[in-house]
């Protein structure tokens, strides 16, 4: 998958998170949370995860967490995805 354009999609509520993708020459990963000494590992796994699964390589991920659940996470960043106009 090939990133063409910024692309977000979340929210700043409690329960959520705001993701934004943009285009680069490496996978970069910035995960700020509310939550983050306990939980940060399991975001970025999930994150991995889904980024894997849909083949993208060359972005920079940036995310704003505000407690969302596993579900969340993985739906914004598709939805991420795809609003960057994310091409396999």
């Amino acid at each position: 998958m090939k990133i063409q354009r910024r692309g977000q999609a979340g929210t700043m509520q409690s329960s959520d998170l705001m993701v934004i993708v943009e285009p680069a020459d490496a996978l970069s990963i910035e995960i700020e949370s509310t939550v983050k000494q306990q939980f940060e590992h399991l975001i970025r796994a999930r994150i991995e995860a889904v980024l894997a699964k849909h083949g993208a390589k060359h972005l920079r991920v940036s995310v704003n967490d505000r407690g969302a659940l596993d579900y969340a996470i993985e739906a914004r960043l598709a939805a991420a995805l795809q609003r960057a106009g994310g091409q396999p």
